[in-house]
């Protein structure tokens, strides 16, 4: 055999051997071929996406609980900030009469809505008024109609609205500041003499 028929025996053994590999790991399929080429690329070229895929890669540590999102509770501190509403929901209002509560109650209510309606656009789940007899139709959506009373049978039930639901259409909530911890939905104060 000459020398020159050995090399590409040897080439033409290590891509078999190569494609025996890559089909056993593609678990008996080479489809996934090319997205591996195309992501082997370009993680080589571009430094930024190499260190996206690089939490993918690794293995979870069991231990580390992942961190919670304080996105939920942005409104809680919209509404804090502006209507005071937990220090109103928090605090013990037993002994208060009921003229220095509603005097209260309306300041926040006011300062609560004005909040409401700059940060969320919401609009009624049923169009209809309340107390206007409507149909709910077969395969309504139970995340935004809650049937009560006597229900039995299968839909379209006849009945009466009680409260039109609301459903937010748009928000807009911006992102704290970074670095700032997202679960702190009101800041301690601390006046310095």
């Amino acid at each position: 055999m000459e020398p020159y028929q050995i090399v590409l025996a040897t080439v033409g053994a290590v891509i078999v051997l190569l494609l025996l590999v890559l089909f056993v790991v593609g678990g008996g399929s080479l489809s996934r071929l090319g997205l591996a080429w195309s992501a082997f690329r370009r993680v080589m070229g571009d430094p930024a996406l190499a260190a996206k895929v690089q939490p993918l890669l690794a293995p979870p540590d069991p231990n580390q609980k992942p961190k919670r999102s304080g996105e939920p509770l942005r409104l809680l501190t919209i509404l804090q900030r502006e209507g005071r509403l937990l220090d109103f929901l928090l605090e013990d209002v037993s002994g208060a009469t009921d003229e220095l509560l509603g005097a209260g109650v309306r300041e926040i209510h006011t300062k609560s809505q004005a909040a409401l309606k700059e940060h969320l656009v919401l609009e009624p789940v049923m169009p209809q008024q309340e107390e206007a007899t409507v149909e709910v139709p077969a395969g309504f959506d139970r995340s935004a109609i809650r049937l009560t009373g006597n229900v039995h049978g299968d839909p379209p039930f006849r009945g009466t609205v009680k409260h039109r639901g609301w459903r937010v259409k748009d928000y807009k909530l911006a992102a704290p500041p970074e670095g700032q911890d997202e679960l702190v939905v009101c800041p301690a104060e601390v006046e310095i003499p």
